[in-house]
């Protein structure tokens, strides 16, 4: 099975997918953003845009998952915001036409809480770039730095929000009043999966989602 969690950009896909993949025995974590990047990061600074817009990252996904699925035994999780038809039914729909059990969710939640998500975020880049990784707002080796990667995802924002909503996208779930951890609870019983009793409690999750938010900033 696949978990192909959707959502804007700072709407939790990440954190729900590590929250599923630590209590869910077996299951693992393959996220079609570091194909992105990394063809990203092969092209020339001025040619570098939108990476879902080249063929070779929606084939590279689909040839990635389907080789995942073919031969893990547990379930994969994919967090990846797609909001383009096109590109979902290349991705999303492709993977179903080769046979698999793929479970969408969209993670939704108003303007203002993403927007809240997103500057929270923004915070953790500036403690990281303050540990020496950045000077003068760029990172080492001249690459935009993590908080214009957080402006540029409030302005896509909106764009997100209302392509997302489509019905195309459900299984949708609110998360404005959702912790990481119940939202998992929820994807897990749409999914038909059970998923361990969570552990600990509040400063401990916290801390924990701490270390998931550190371990993925990306400053390219």
């Amino acid at each position: 099975m696949l978990l192909w969690i959707n959502g804007p950009f700072g709407g939790g896909k990440t954190q729900t997918a590590h929250e599923i993949q630590r209590r869910l025995p077996g299951s693992v974590i393959c996220d079609p953003e570091h194909a992105g990047f990394g063809l990203r990061r092969m092209l020339p600074p001025g040619l570098r845009g939108d990476f879902q817009e080249l063929v070779s990252w929606r084939q590279g996904v689909v040839e990635v998952l389907d080789l995942a699925l073919t031969r893990h035994e547990g379930v994969v999780i994919a967090p990846m915001t797609v909001t383009d038809s096109g590109h979902f039914a290349e991705t999303v729909g492709r993977l179903r036409e080769l046979g698999h059990d793929v479970r969408h969710f969209t993670l939704l939640a108003e303007r203002e809480t993403v927007i809240g998500r997103l500057r929270e975020r923004r915070a953790m880049h500036l403690m990281k770039r303050a540990g020496g990784k950045a000077v003068g707002g760029k990172s080492v080796g001249g690459k935009a730095a993590g908080p214009g990667r957080e402006s540029w995802a409030e302005r896509q924002l909106d764009h997100c929000l209302s392509r997302l909503r489509e019905p195309e996208f459900a299984e949708h779930l609110w998360t404005d009043h959702s912790t990481v951890p119940k939202t998992a609870d929820r994807i897990a019983v749409l999914a038909g999966l059970t998923l361990r009793p969570r552990t600990g409690g509040p400063l401990r999750t916290r801390l924990r989602q701490a270390g998931v938010g550190i371990r993925h900033i990306r400053f390219d």
